[in-house]
């Protein structure tokens, strides 16, 4: 049995059902440096959402180690991590730390600015807090069941 089978049967011992991953792409929404926002600078994430389509605190406690980013940043290296959640807010910080690859030193973990609120589905916006201490927006251009 996967650690991710197992994961999940916990959950559903538990009398909660599990929350599905889901595979999302966020493209970079117009900003002052790319007027038309940009197709080659985003993240794709694999995080567990409600039915309404809000990250799901129960999905990433019972799946935290299957949930994932890669940052793809135009000619830039990708970084790879985990999306961690920190306490601190109302409900909490989602983050990314990027702790499987990363040819660069990040001193920070990136941050989702009121991921706990914001819908992942096609056609909203999220921010994020960048390691450099930048805030962007974001486009979620799709969202479907990870494998």
């Amino acid at each position: 049995m996967s650690a991710r089978t197992k994961a999940r049967s916990k959950v559903k011992a538990a009398g909660t059902e599990a929350v599905p991953l889901q595979r999302i792409r966020l493209e970079l929404a117009r900003d002052p440096e790319f007027p038309d926002g940009s197709r080659e600078h985003g993240y794709d994430l694999i995080i567990p959402l409600d039915e309404d389509g809000h990250v799901s605190l129960a999905g990433w406690k019972a799946d935290r180690d299957h949930c994932r980013v890669r940052r793809f940043w135009g000619h830039e290296a990708e970084l790879i991590g985990h999306v961690v959640h920190k306490p601190g807010g109302t409900g909490g910080i989602w983050a990314f730390h990027y702790d499987i690859r990363s040819p660069i030193e990040v001193a920070h973990d990136e941050t989702g600015f009121h991921f706990e609120t914001h819908l992942f589905k096609p056609g909203e916006y999220v921010s994020i807090r960048e390691h450099d201490g930048s805030l962007r927006t974001f486009r979620v251009q799709n969202v479907v069941a990870s494998e």
